[in-house]
């Protein structure tokens, strides 16, 4: 073997390999030796090394990770932070000469030929670990099967196309840069890749405190990962055994390790962990408010111009997503919903927090587990959100709609004591009573609405709303306007769920657009900030493997004139002490909020604010609201005749408000301009919900620093950036 050894290697030196003394040919029933004459020509071939799939990591707004994604399990670490005995190990049983040789290990390769003729085939591949890595390189590029095909097929045009990459890296960069490339690429088994993911799923450890016997097994799994890897079951973890004792008696062979520690180190248990790596929003903490960052970036140009350009950023990127979640907030919703509603139960709760003046998302709730088993009662979509993000239809927001047509009214010069007689019944009085916004008649004169809460007479439209008086409503709204109202609901930014096209029909003050509780609370938050409505946001920055990181900011502006805002929120603050919620009573701080029933009890809404935080509840039946009315029945271990929106959605809701504000100090509405809006009296002043409520009372002779016409100052810099 010496002359072939000599004589390929003065072939390599020249740049031209002679494939005959190398490269054995399998054809027909036996070995056909290349002719000598046939030189091969071996020129450095520069390689495409696209960045390795790393996971992308969601962190809520304290730094705590919250979710990972990934299509490979990948973490690349420096070679420092790899145990030296790692390296030792890789090296000693998959190219032991590596620091010796160039792209091409001269001997291993003419070792492999004399194996390969002597057992009449190839049987052993004499690949160095630079050819290894470009062999990996090209295979974790290829997109479709057809590439990964021609990345392991066993030919010489292949083989050589390998060995020229192989120069070029040797070219480019150190032995040391290789072998860390090297052991950040490959695959160890278990859906491990590189050696930090391996480290950590085998043994639960990081790769830079690998043991001796840790170390071989690992350096054992990369010669034949699927058929040792250990989650496959006893047969493939007693075959990474025999495959660790292999590596550990050729480090003892070498040198590298004494033959007691080799005896030491085999006679110690596999001890493989299968410790699990969360993967996606399922395995999520907080599952609800992971999909809508995923469904956020899926849906962001930004991240590539096709989806499958950004799931592949996404799952592969190894992004840093910094989001708005504030994790005492979450506790709060989540003990509140599942105080009063059982995961048990047919019917669904889900709530959403938004911080007005910012429409950060500080939490997302629901009463039934994410996921796909039915057995679990899970839910497989975002209960929390629109299809946007990975909800369905929603439910109809019902009386929350009353705001929209009573902000309409106090934009148009109405007062807060100006009011309608309201009647038993609403009937339109005509097909002309109601316009949409394309100026078509919709009003329907041969249907009546009815009152579910409240009593007919003269209502003002603080009395209208504190009742939830439909037919007070609909009389507003036929007074100030369908297509005004409506243009008022979407500047808050009011939408359907599903993204189909606001119904604009006369009962559009009554809620039949189903909504979700980010869109309903963002909506809501508009108020709180004094008319400045800022779109729902969940992630605040973004850090790639570059370290390069971008910002995102609130994109606010303002839609409400700010003394029309104080004005509805003063009025709203009147549902927890004379209207619908009187019964549940306050939060113990400056509050508004409006509960929503809908027709026939088939959902139940609360959405309320206090300057600092708004929410949206909602409670329906997912097998359909309309079918499976919330009539007769038992949620949270308690029956229910029919469920308003003070039944359910308004304790959940009370009881998020006080644990999420807990600790901060109370902040106040600004006071209503009665020059403008008129007679409310001693009213007017800063409203507590009731007296009994009161946490601070010198909070009530504190003066109001607020600014008119511009956004208040905790809203302006919300991140601190």
């Amino acid at each position: 073997m010496s002359s072939i050894v000599r004589l390929a290697g003065a072939a390599a030196a020249a740049g031209v390999l002679t494939a005959a003394f190398v490269l054995p040919a399998v054809g027909g029933s036996g070995v056909v030796v290349v002719a000598a004459t046939e030189a091969v020509n071996l020129q450095p071939e520069e390689l495409a090394e696209p960045p390795l799939a790393e996971k992308t990591t969601v962190y809520d707004a304290e730094g705590t990770r919250i979710a990972q994604f990934y299509a490979q399990d990948r973490k690349v670490v420096p070679l420092e932070r790899i145990a030296d005995v790692m390296k030792t190990a890789i090296v000693a049983i998959e190219d032991d000469r590596f620091y010796e040789h160039g792209a091409i290990d001269i001997e291993g390769t003419a070792r492999a030929l004399v194996k390969n003729l002597t057992s009449g085939g190839i049987g052993q591949g004499g690949s160095s670990i630079t050819q290894q890595y470009v062999k990996q390189v090209l295979l974790n590029s290829a997109e479709t099967e057809k590439e990964k095909n021609a990345a392991l097929e066993a030919s010489y045009a292949r083989k050589l196309k390998e060995l020229r990459h192989a120069m070029a890296i040797e070219q480019k960069y150190t032995k040391d840069e290789i072998l860390e490339k090297y052991l950040n690429i490959a695959y160890f088994g278990a859906g491990a890749n590189g050696v930090e993911a391996a480290a950590r799923r085998f043994f639960g450890v990081p790769a830079s405190r690998l043991n001796v016997a840790q170390a071989a097994a690992l350096a054992g799994a990369v010669q034949d990962p699927n058929r040792t890897s250990p989650d496959r079951g006893a047969k493939a973890r007693e075959l990474l055994l025999q495959r660790r004792d292999v590596v550990l008696d050729r480090m003892a062979e070498l040198g590298r390790i004494t033959r007691a520690q080799a005896d030491a180190a085999k006679a110690r248990k596999l001890g493989y962990k299968g410790v699990k790596q969360p993967n996606g929003c399922q395995e999520s903490r907080y599952p609800y408010f992971c999909e809508y960052v995923r469904h956020e970036l899926l849906s962001d140009p930004a991240f590539g111009k096709t989806r499958r350009q950004r799931e592949a950023a996404f799952s592969q990127g190894g992004l840093k997503v910094h989001t708005t979640l504030d994790p005492k907030a979450q506790k709060a919703a989540e003990a509140a919903v599942r105080k009063h509603v059982h995961a048990s139960d047919r019917a669904l709760a889900a709530e959403a927090l938004v911080q007005p003046g910012t429409g950060a998302i500080k939490a997302m709730a629901a009463s039934r587990p994410f996921g796909g088993s039915a057995r679990r009662n899970e839910i497989s979509y975002n209960a929390v959100a629109d299809t946007d993000h990975g909800g369905l239809i929603g439910f109809q927001p019902g009386s929350t709609f009353k705001t929209f047509t009573l902000i309409t009214a106090l934009k148009q010069g109405m007062k807060i004591d100006d009011g309608i007689t309201a009647g038993a019944g609403y009937t339109a009085p005509g097909y002309a009573a109601f316009k949409n916004c394309a100026g078509e008649n919709v009003g329907d004169p041969s249907w009546t609405v009815t009152n579910d809460e409240g009593s007919p007479g003269f209502k003002t439209l603080a009395t209208g709303t504190w009742g939830s008086v439909n037919t007070f409503f609909m009389a507003l709204q036929e007074r100030v306007g369908l297509c005004p109202t409506v243009e008022t609901a979407t500047s808050l930014g009011i939408k359907r769920a599903d993204g189909a096209k606001l119904r604009e029909f006369e009962t559009f003050t009554l809620g039949i657009n189903e909504s979700d509780p980010v869109t309903v609370a963002t909506a809501y938050a508009a108020i709180a900030a004094r008319g400045t409505y800022c779109p729902p946001m969940a992630i605040t920055k973004i850090t790639g493997r570059d370290g390069r990181t971008a910002t995102y900011r609130p994109r606010c502006e303002r839609v409400l004139d700010p003394q029309v805002a104080d004005a509805t929120a003063h009025i709203l603050s009147g549902v927890f002490t004379k209207g619908t919620m009187s019964g549940v009573g306050g939060i113990g701080r400056p509050a508004a909020g409006k509960t929503g029933t809908t027709d026939g009890y088939a959902s139940a809404w609360f959405a309320g604010f206090t300057p600092d935080l708004a929410g949206a509840v909602s409670i329906g039946d997912p097998r359909g609201s309309q079918r499976h009315k919330l009539t007769g029945v038992t949620i949270g271990g308690r029956y229910y005749g029919a469920v308003q929106g003070a039944s359910l959605p308004g304790p959940i809701w009370k009881d998020t408000m006080t644990s999420a504000l807990r600790g901060v100090a109370p902040a106040r509405f600004t006071p209503v301009d009665t020059a403008r809006f008129g007679g409310c009296g001693q009213d007017c002043a800063p409203a507590r919900q009731h007296p009994d409520d009161a946490t601070d009372d010198a909070a009530d002779d504190s003066t109001d620093d607020s600014t008119d016409g511009a956004v208040q100052e905790p809203y302006e810099d919300p991140f601190g950036q």
